[in-house]
Formats: C-alpha cells, sequence, structure tokens
C-alpha cells in the first residue's frame, strides 16, 4: 500500500463530541432509499464502474473449512480476477486488473503471503478475537504481532461491543490504540464496529469516530458473520463521521463495507454513495474496500454479458 494517504495519526479522545453526536434516523432512510434507483449507469460506463470495484474488492474466505489449496486459488483469482477472454475483448490488459486485497484468517496468514508473491496485492488478516471480540486485548496483541511478523498488510480486527452499550468510551480508545501500535508501520489497522448490533445509528457514528480518533486506518460495517451487515443507511452514517473527523484533523481514513453486497448492481450504488458522500479520493482501494466473497463473480458475469450480450452460467466465473 505505498500509494496510501498519509497515515491516521488519530488524536485525542474528545468525550463532547461523543456525547453530542445525534443521527436522524428518519434522514439517513430518506436520503439512502433514493440511491438504488437515482441513477442509472450503462453500458459501458457501466463495465468502467464494474471494473473499478473489483479494484476495491477484499476477496474472502472466512470459512472453517479453508485450506491452503483453496487460499492459493482465492490468490490465484485476486492476481487475475477476470477470465483472459474477457480481458482481450475489453482491452484493459494494459490496466494488469487486480482485487483489493486478499482477507483471511490468521492460520492462514503464511499461505497467502506465498501466494502473492512479487504481486501488489496484500494480505488482509482478521485478528485474534474474530468474529465475537470477545477475547482478551493481551492475546490479541501477541496475536497482531506474530501476524504482522509473518508478513499480513493489513489488520482487521473486532471492537468490544460491551464498551459500546456500556458508554466505555475510553475503552474503546485504548484497545484500539494498542492495536495501532503494535501494527507499528509494517500493516494498516481496520477496526469492525459490527453495525447490525449497536442498535442505534447514533452508536454507529460513535464507535466510528472513537476508532478514527484511536489511530484507525479503516473504518468497517461488519464481520460479515450477523445477521445484518453493510446496509446503505450504516455506510452513510459512517461516511459521515469520516467526513467529520477529516474536517475535524485533516486526515482521510478509509472505509470497508463487508457483508451482504453480492451484485454488481450493490457494488455500483456504494460506489456512488461514496462518491456523493466523501468525494472522487475514496474510488480508489487506497480508502476503500468491499469485503466480500461472491460479488466478484457477479461482475465478472455482467462483465460477460456486456461483452456478449448473453448471460454466462455462474460455473463459468469459478472465483476459487
Amino acid at each position: 500500500m505505498s500509494n496510501s494517504p498519509i497515515r491516521n495519526e488519530g488524536m485525542p479522545l474528545d468525550q463532547a463530541w461523543i456525547r453530542n453526536a445525534r443521527v436522524n434516523k428518519s434522514a439517513v432512510l430518506r436520503r439512502t432509499s433514493s440511491l438504488p434507483n437515482r441513477r442509472s449507469v450503462k453500458k459501458d460506463f457501466q463495465a468502467a464502474w464494474l471494473l473499478k470495484a473489483i479494484t476495491m474488492i477484499d476477496l474472502t474466505t472466512l470459512e472453517g473449512n479453508d485450506t491452503p489449496g483453496r487460499v492459493a486459488r482465492l490468490c490465484a483469482k485476486a492476481r487475475q480476477p477476470l477470465r483472459s477472454d474477457l480481458v482481450d475483448a475489453l482491452d484493459i490488459r494494459s490496466l494488469d486488473l487486480t482485487v483489493g486485497a486478499v482477507c483471511i484468517y490468521p492460520n492462514r496468514v503464511r499461505d497467502a503471503v506465498a501466494a502473492l508473491k512479487d504481486s501488489s496485492v496484500p494480505v488482509a488478516v482478521v485478528s485474534p478475537g474474530f468474529p465475537s471480540g470477545q477475547s482478551a486485548v493481551e492475546p490479541r496483541l501477541l496475536g497482531i504481532e506474530k501476524l504482522v511478523e509473518a508478513g499480513a498488510d493489513e489488520i482487521d480486527i473486532v471492537i468490544g461491543r460491551e464498551h459500546v452499550f456500556t458508554g466505555n468510551w475510553q475503552a474503546i480508545y485504548e484497545d484500539v490504540q494498542a492495536y495501532r501500535r503494535v501494527c507499528g508501520d509494517g500493516a494498516h489497522l481496520k477496526t469492525i464496529i459490527e453495525t447490525g448490533e449497536l442498535a442505534t445509528l447514533s452508536n454507529v457514528y460513535r464507535a466510528s469516530a472513537v476508532c478514527m480518533m484511536a489511530g484507525a486506518d479503516f473504518i468497517k460495517t461488519s464481520t460479515g458473520k450477523t445477521k445484518v451487515n453493510a446496509t446503505l443507511p450504516f455506510g452513510l452514517t459512517m461516511c459521515r463521521a469520516i467526513r467529520d473527523y477529516r474536517q475535524r484533523t485533516g486526515f482521510s481514513v478509509g472505509f470497508k463495507a463487508a457483508g451482504g453486497i453480492r451484485t454488481a448492481k450493490d457494488a455500483i450504488t456504494w460506489l456512488i454513495l461514496l462518491k456523493e458522500e466523501l468525494g472522487d479520493a475514496w474510488l480508489s482501494a487506497e480508502l476503500f474496500r468491499f469485503g466480500a466473497s461472491g460479488l466478484l463473480g457477479d461482475i465478472e458475469r455482467q462483465l460477460s454479458h456486456h461483452v456478449t450480450g448473453r448471460y454466462a452460467s455462474a460455473k463459468y466465473m469459478p472465483v476459487g
């Protein structure tokens, strides 16, 4: 991630900002309900947006049956996300298209690092404590340190959601600061706030702001392991927090939408949200990611339709 913006240095915890934060749910719902149907992107423009979306996918496998072979296949797909015939038909071979990162469990980090050697694709690893966030901080710090030593480029941690419900923002702040320190200069830190379990949009905003104050490089919606994950209202709320933080500090913090984003149409809607709320700078892998396992397959299918005029069977777009 050598082309990344200046890393977020954080700021002192501003309890007044958190205490006074309120999100107007009705306004958020009105704003986001208009996004899927208000703009129509067609033909070559749609293909361009979908190619852009590919470069921002964290191609993910977080399953109990992950094996070295499965991770190797996923990494091969990350290096070449589109079939060669589509690359040639779209005349984009010169783009050397790759996904944004590969995201895996800690015990698969060495497999991914080996499979992605000499490529530009970062290795993102979920930290110990995923997905519940209930494990003690010290073992998690030790685990993160070992992951960075093993070659992880990005660490996805889960905050302790109990601190949100008790209003213990100081605890979240100190925990995230500790995770950021142990990542050092070797890895970027993504903080998962698990939006679907935080009860209110105001809590989503507050948790996002605290993580950024503590030095998180990205804030992330979800683990993808709960009933409700990334939704547009959550996304809008987190984008507004990012915008407010940038106005206060000058630092640009990344955003990752994870869980439930499965179709090309979904991807374009999210990119429109990012463009309108945060600007063109966030339409890049340095500041935005999709956390997804099946999204790439649908994008590839839509691009195949763009080239041939026919929808191909999903079996012709294997992910890994």
